[in-house]
């Protein structure tokens, strides 16, 4: 364990950088950011849970499925959090500090069945998305284009995600109804 004990920046602190974003600005953006991030990762630890738990007829296509969208919040996760450190600001991190800022609510700990399930991500994918665009919006009147750029690219794969999910949960199948009962 490091012996370290010089802070170098607190958490929920906004410094001076070398983007040339006014303070004022890039705080405002930072929190933004910061709620994106914990929204990405109460997502991922859903999507994870669910890659863990999911059953059934269709199981390895749903379980390699899971694990596509996960590894994609993840990647926006990562790509949200270098931008807020970039503009000077503290990437939330740890789990309860995540969970207090996100705007979603992770489902729980108890397993449902799988339409259940998706249908719980597919309601937070919207939720994400809603919040996504708000966050672009806030950082294009701010005059942050290339944090604005950024979220869009994320926000593509966020909804072709949710976009797959949608076509999970439609009632046409190949499986025999006598297979899932």
């Amino acid at each position: 364990m490091s012996t370290q004990k010089t802070v170098r920046q607190q958490a929920d602190t906004v410094e001076e950088n070398s983007l040339r974003l006014e303070q004022d600005k890039a705080e405002q953006i930072v929190d933004a950011l910061n709620t994106e991030l914990a929204n990405a990762y109460v997502l991922y630890h859903q999507l994870k849970k669910h890659h863990w738990v999911v059953e059934g007829a269709e199981f390895l296509d749903l379980h390699l499925f899971l694990e596509e969208a996960y590894e994609h919040a993840e990647e926006g996760a990562d790509a949200i959090a270098e931008r807020a450190q970039a503009i000077g600001g503290v990437p939330v991190s740890g789990p309860s500090n995540q969970e207090a800022r996100a705007t979603v609510e992770f489902e729980g700990e108890d397993v449902y069945d799988v339409r259940t399930m998706f249908e719980n991500d597919l309601e937070m994918y919207g939720d994400i998305i809603e919040s996504m665009r708000d966050s672009i919006e806030l950082a294009e009147n701010l005059g942050d284009h290339a944090t604005a750029e950024i979220l869009r690219q994320i926000l593509v794969d966020v909804e072709e995600d949710a976009h797959h999910f949608e076509h999970y949960l439609e009632d046409d199948t190949l499986v025999l109804e006598e297979a899932t009962h």
